[in-house]
């Protein structure tokens, strides 16, 4: 596969745009295109779906080893080219660590990586910035630069220096008020004008070809080396069950690699709106209930009451239930002041600051849906809104190890907390979600195989 990895000074810093702008201008071109995001980012990725039709998978090396990292990207094998946009700064990981960084995935997939840099208000310190970047680690993986936000007069300065410090110049993107992207909480809005920022993607696309050596980053890009050859993985068992999945404006934060696990152990995906269906899809053993923004959506969520007592009614007859983040808001009994479904006898406020944000394992303090007492589930949280009582089916412990707190409501057939999960690190949570969901379709008769579900 030939790939490159767009990585960043910082956050930021423009690498966002500038990945935006080489896909637009890549996809005008007529090249067969894929792309994945490093960490535990779900908004950039909708992005890329939504607004280019592009397969998009998440490279997390908090989640996968170099196996599982290198087995996404050949997931997407067969395009004619991958572009990997990376997280925060380069280096930037646990800590004061490079683990789970931008880096690691760069080094454990052997993906060359751009690094974009904003060089307003520099000159020749900014090649003091490249040649540390590049030089920090040995194996940096660092082979071009491309600048943001540059006018046409500075960037022959940038290229010598550029050229001083061993890397390949590949153009620059000059600031453009009329292409920025709408933002909230560290991502790209979900609330946009889908018809506008295509045409801004169109213009994006137009400079990228215009300032960006395009030819040159698909050189790069094709001296990437070959993936490795990997072993199939193991058959799964098979659940014959339609599982129903929240997914609309409110609801839109879940990895695609969670939905193809449930798919690979035989389960059937229902998508339903809880803002705008009147009830779950017909025939559902399980319940998925992701998250996003159901805080903008509070009033539309309460008065939708048909679909507020359905989710109540399924959840208190046992009906496996997995919410996430803004799904677990949702099932609380009122948020920021609006009636919610109730299943959560609590109250979720805003913070008006971003609370417990970061990499967690959590711990099992009880046998529940997804794992047995003393098991470990790998998970991240991100959030600005919290709850009056977030539960303590968990103990979640820092990535760093010095910091504990309980989390999370469970039971034996229930997941609902701020935690997100990524099926894929713990397949055996899916499989038992999988499971409980297959038992209560058998126990209230609804049909056992795909082929008979209507």
């Amino acid at each position: 596969m030939n790939r490159v990895l767009i990585a960043g000074t910082s956050s930021g810093c423009g690498k966002t745009t500038v990945t935006l702008a080489l896909l637009a201008a890549f996809r005008k071109r007529g090249l067969d295109l894929c792309s994945f995001k490093c960490g535990p980012d779900y908004i950039d990725p909708i992005f890329h779906r939504e607004l280019m039709g592009l397969q998009t998978r998440n490279l997390d090396p908090f989640f996968l080893d170099t196996e599982g990292l290198n087995r996404s990207l050949l997931t997407q094998n067969g395009h004619e080219l991958a572009i990997i946009e990376g997280v925060m700064g380069y280096y930037d990981g646990l800590g004061s660590t490079t683990n789970a960084s931008s880096y690691e995935v760069a080094l454990k997939t052997k993906t060359p990586a751009i690094l974009v840099m904003q060089a307003n208000g520099m000159s020749a310190s900014a090649g003091a910035i490249m040649r540390g970047f590049k030089s920090f680690k040995r194996d940096s993986g660092i082979k071009g630069v491309i600048f943001s936000g540059l006018n046409d007069k500075m960037y022959p300065h940038m290229k010598k220096l550029a050229e001083s410090a061993g890397l390949l110049q590949l153009g620059f993107l000059p600031k453009h008020e009329e292409l920025v992207f709408p933002s909230r909480h560290l991502g790209l809005a979900t609330d946009y004008d889908k018809a506008e920022l295509q045409r801004r993607l169109g213009l994006l696309g137009e400079l990228a070809e215009r300032s960006i050596e395009l030819d040159g980053v698909l050189e790069l890009a094709a001296s990437a080396p070959p993936l490795p050859e990997l072993e199939p993985e193991p058959e799964k068992p098979r659940h014959r069950v339609r599982i129903a999945v929240s997914r609309d404006e409110a609801f839109c934060f879940l990895y695609e690699e969670n939905l193809l696990a449930l798919e690979a152990l035989g389960c059937e995906l229902a998508f339903f709106s809880p803002l705008h269906d009147v009830s779950l899809p017909q025939g559902a053993g399980g319940l998925y209930l992701c998250g996003g923004y159901p805080e903008l959506y509070a009033a539309q969520l309460s008065a939708n009451s048909s679909m507020l007592s359905e989710i109540r009614h399924a959840i208190s007859s046992g009906m496996p239930t997995v919410a996430e983040c803004g799904g677990f808001m949702y099932l609380h009994k009122r948020l920021d002041g609006h009636a919610m479904v109730g299943a959560i006898p609590a109250l979720a406020f805003e913070t008006k600051s971003l609370k417990r944000f970061g990499y967690i394992t959590l711990r099992a303090e009880k046998d529940s849906l997804l794992c047995k007492k003393g098991d470990e589930l790998r998970s991240h949280e991100f959030h600005y809104w919290d709850s009056t009582d977030s539960g303590e089916g968990f103990t979640a412990v820092k990535a760093s190890g010095n910091t504990l707190y309980p989390c999370v409501h469970t039971g034996e057939t229930l997941y609902a907390g701020f935690p997100h999960l990524f099926f894929p690190a713990c397949p055996e949570a899916a499989e038992r979600f999988a499971a409980k969901s297959q038992e209560y379709a058998a126990a209230h008769g609804f049909a056992a195989s795909q082929g008979d579900l209507t």
